[in-house]
């Protein structure tokens, strides 16, 4: 059995979840993954390594055809969907980085769009000064919060940053919070990756 993946013109992450996902789908058989840059074609290989599986790589005119051998003897860690790892997301900003705010844009975009993917979650997201732009009506990344939030993760947004910004009434997804209760997330935290 083979399953095609077409991500010819799907930017990052998008080629990799979905060859992740038709790869968790079969038992075994092969994945036939499509792209049309260097970048996702390395990308890929890197996720079939990580998962001890085996690929041969063919350009043809600019395009990358990968097809993934998966047999149902690979011994793939799989982590149970909607698991919670103790850790929070520290989202102080409404873009991803420091440099350009049109790529600060994309690359949070992707972030929230590949966590909301993955099987392992944070335990807790918080936005707070310009972050907390993230969690209103129109943002550029309610979806993947809202299915975040169905994995049990919890969101919170400083009140104080959220009424600076006239935002309150816009809060789309998660809850108002305040520096104490973020205080004690931050501080009981195992782990807190701060965007």
């Amino acid at each position: 059995m083979q399953t095609t993946v077409d991500a010819r013109g799907l930017g990052c992450p998008v080629p990799v979840i979905k060859t992740k996902k038709a790869l968790d789908n079969i038992a075994s058989g092969n994945v036939l993954t499509i792209v049309d840059n260097e970048v996702a074609k390395e990308n890929v290989t890197k996720l079939v390594r990580s998962m001890n599986l085996e690929c041969h790589v063919v350009e043809d005119g600019g395009e990358y055809y990968i097809d993934i051998n998966k047999n149902a003897e690979a011994e793939i860690t799989v982590q149970s969907s909607g698991d919670l790892f103790d850790s929070v997301v520290l989202a102080a900003s409404d873009k991803f980085g420091e440099g350009d705010p049109d790529l600060g844009d994309i690359l949070v975009k992707g972030y929230f769009y590949t966590l909301s993917e993955m099987d392992i979650v944070p335990k807790t997201i918080i936005f707070l000064n310009s972050g907390v732009k993230l969690a209103v009506e129109g943002s550029k990344i309610l979806k993947d919060l809202k299915a975040l939030e169905t994995k049990g993760v919890e969101i919170i947004s400083c009140g104080t940053c959220l009424d600076f910004y006239q935002l309150t009434s816009s809060l789309a997804v998660g809850g108002i919070s305040n520096m104490f209760t973020i205080a004690e997330h931050l501080n009981n935290a195992k782990k807190v990756i701060r965007l």
